[in-house]
């Protein structure tokens, strides 16, 4: 989908809210209706061709061959995908068949939420979407709604389609599908004056991570890649991260599998997050909803690259049960071993203020690197941190304890100061992090510091650059 078609579309999307919502929710609330209706939607028309092939599958199970329970695996053959519908009911047989009651259509509409498999159906609860639907029925707008979501000027398909004048309407691809996504997505928290960074992550940052995780041993990429990120919000580091290794037009074009791996503590992020996994055909069962803090989700796994925006100036003061008894830390991910003045080693707490947990989240990647004896690349870490992980913490505390560790075992290969304004909504000035446990020979024992403060590089200006060798300055 070129630019022009991917804006028409975006704004479609956007207007619905005004057209149809603007007296029956608040403004900062027309986001709990367009986005699940978006997920819905782009859901329901992947469904739409092998709807009749499922309904068939449905019958085969019950009349023939006597079940009582159907078979998962039978549907999902059915349908193509990792999720299906076995209602009747499509958006378009719903808007097609409609009346003037609305109680009507709120009862076929759940009739048909309630066909869908497991997996859509806790997407649908994270998203609270039947309250939503019985809300827009008692206020009688759900049937304008519908009508706007299935329009025929608007292409949610994969495939493409003429308009009513016989215009031609470009296909959506799971990719535009995430970058309708994110561009809706940054649109409603600018509009409602979110706080920065906790959804969203510029594409142009996400890029730029891209690049600094994949480039270096672009030539070296194993056969089967795992990636994570601890905070994944609707997924874009994800999609990005693959996107950037797989694309057949990029410098990588890699071969190998991806698996993707995340975890999100908001529901609405982590709905649309494990959808987007579903429509391009990843296994959502790796996108986890909860508090990555106060559960370690992927105990005993390793990946091969994370690259994470964890939230900064955040505290996780109702995680710190989980993690420490009294003043005793009860999660090894948050304890390091350290040398002490006398050359004993010791085990020490790493982890920082309660009123700031960014560089949990480190900890937490750290903890996931791979061994070399296990990966002879070892693993990369790209993550987002505003200055307080540079600077906060008195010696010996946790703060200094993570980065005395992340340093004296020669992980960090460098730190890019960002230009300022990069972030919605806000100016502080930001740095990605990325660490390494198999640095290249003439890298080991040196950080290198690059200040992109003043460009974005793209423009053919030079990046001040400085590496500070860790031997002379231990």
């Amino acid at each position: 989908m070129n630019q022009a078609a991917h804006n028409k579309l975006v704004n479609f999307i956007w207007n619905i809210a005004d057209d149809c919502l603007r007296d029956v929710y608040v403004r900062g609330k027309y986001r709990d209706v367009i986005l699940p209706m978006v997920v819905l939607r782009r859901l329901d028309a992947l469904l739409e061709p092998t709807k009749e092939a499922v309904l068939e599958e449905v019958k085969f199970q019950k009349e023939e061959v006597g079940l009582t329970e159907l078979d998962p695996n039978g549907l999902k053959d059915a349908s193509g995908y990792v999720f299906y519908n076995t209602s009747k009911w499509t958006l378009q047989r719903l808007h097609d068949t409609a009346t003037n009651s609305q109680q009507l259509l709120e009862a076929n509409f759940t009739e048909y939420l309630n066909g869908f498999s497991p997996n859509v159906q806790e997407i649908i609860e994270k998203f609270k979407l039947r309250a939503q639907i019985k809300h827009m029925a008692a206020k009688d707008v759900l049937s304008e709604v519908l009508e706007k979501f299935t329009s025929p000027y608007i292409n949610l398909t994969n495939k493409e389609k003429l308009d009513p004048e016989g215009r031609k309407i470009p296909a959506l691809t799971n990719l535009g599908m995430g970058y309708v996504f994110e561009e809706l997505i940054r649109k409603f928290n600018e509009d409602n004056n979110e706080e920065a960074g906790e959804h969203f992550t510029p594409r142009e940052v996400i890029e730029l991570m891209t690049h600094f995780v994949f480039e270096p041993i672009k030539t070296e990429l194993p056969p089967v890649m795992k990636i994570y990120d601890p905070a994944c919000g609707s997924g874009g580091m994800l999609t990005e991260s693959e996107k950037f290794i797989k694309d057949p037009e990029g410098e990588i074009r890699a071969s190998g599998d991806v698996y993707l791996y995340g975890k999100e503590i908001n529901d609405e992020t982590y709905a649309i997050c494990k959808s987007d996994m579903m429509i391009k055909g990843d296994n959502p069962e790796n996108i986890r909803n909860g508090s990555t803090l106060a559960t370690d989700e992927f105990a005993g796994e390793h990946f091969d690259f994370m690259l994470s925006n964890p939230p900064y100036g955040k505290s996780w003061s109702g995680d710190m049960k989980y993690i420490k008894d009294g003043k005793d830390v009860i999660d090894p991910r948050f304890i390091v071993q350290l040398t002490n003045y006398w050359g004993e080693e010791e085990t020490v707490d790493a982890t920082p203020r309660s009123s700031d947990g960014q560089l949990l989240f480190l900890m937490e990647m750290v903890n996931k690197m791979k061994p070399i004896s296990q990966s002879p690349l070892g693993s990369r870490i790209a993550s987002v941190h505003n200055g307080s992980a540079l600077f906060t913490g008195d010696a010996g505390g946790g703060e200094s304890n993570i980065r005395r560790y992340i340093i004296e075992k020669d992980l960090l290969e460098a730190i890019i100061q960002l230009p300022n304004n990069l972030f919605y909504n806000t100016g502080i000035t930001t740095y990605i992090w990325i660490l390494s446990n198999n640095k290249v020979e003439h890298r080991k024992g040196k950080v290198q510091l690059i200040d992109a403060t003043s460009s974005t590089g793209s423009c053919g200006k030079t990046w001040v650059t400085k590496t500070v060798s860790l031997r002379q300055n231990t």
